[in-house]
């Protein structure tokens, strides 16, 4: 069955940097786009980044743009978010999205990120 499993998450100040990872299976990885979403408590779920499936196309929610980077390595069926100069409004619950169509899509259980100031 289709996994997505999330790990990297934490607390760190202000500033500082995280890099999230995801594995993937149960699924033709390669063949699919990924994407980071996050959410915080009262709030919808937003998309952070996304990236194609051969990952040469990447967009990024503009909050982030210059701050983070997404990145896929399809030979080993994981997806990346590297997150610098973090802010407070980044703490959130980050999810791995596996986009599948019109025949829908999978997450992750989400891996906690905590900014302290």
């Amino acid at each position: 069955q289709v996994q997505l499993v999330e790990s990297g998450g934490g607390l760190v100040q202000n500033g500082g940097s995280l890099r999230l990872s995801c594995a993937a299976s149960g699924f033709p990885f390669s063949t699919y786009a990924m994407s980071w979403y996050r959410q915080t408590p009262g709030k919808e779920r937003e998309l952070v980044a996304h990236i194609s499936s051969a990952g040469g196309s990447m967009n990024y929610a503009d909050s982030v743009k210059g701050r983070f980077t997404i990145s896929r390595d399809n030979a080993k069926n994981m997806v990346y978010l590297q997150m610098n100069n973090l802010k407070r409004e980044d703490t959130a619950v980050y999810y791995c999205h596996a986009d599948f169509g019109v025949a829908g899509g999978y997450w992750g259980q989400g891996t906690q990120v905590l900014v302290s100031s």
